[in-house]
């Protein structure tokens, strides 16, 4: 089944190094982000001595809007660092398991 339409991209710059609850905080960002039913979460990271780290999360705009205030108190918990930009996203999403009508 194919489910497209206009949704949002968020961009979260961190580094390597920060935490949240004793975790990777960019591993408890894309957990938040499966526990909030956003439709997809993706972290990239670059070799340095501490990485920056990228997270990308793909959702309707009114979904990321309402995770927003999560991952904001989560990186001020880890110490406030970071970069945080929206930006329009056109969906186009593949699901297994359901046959196309």
């Amino acid at each position: 089944m194919k489910i497209s339409g206009d949704g949002k991209l968020l961009r979260i710059f961190l580094g390597e190094s920060d935490r949240y609850e004793g975790r990777p905080l960019y591993e408890a960002i894309v957990r938040k982000a499966r526990e909030l039913g956003l439709a997809g979460a993706t972290v990239w990271m670059r070799l340095s001595e501490d990485l920056p780290v990228l997270v990308e999360i793909v959702d309707s705009e009114d979904n990321v809007r309402a995770a927003l205030p999560h991952f904001d108190a989560m990186i001020e918990a880890a110490g406030g660092g970071g970069l945080v930009t929206l930006e329009k996203a056109e969906i186009i999403k593949y699901t297994h398991g359901a046959a196309a009508r």
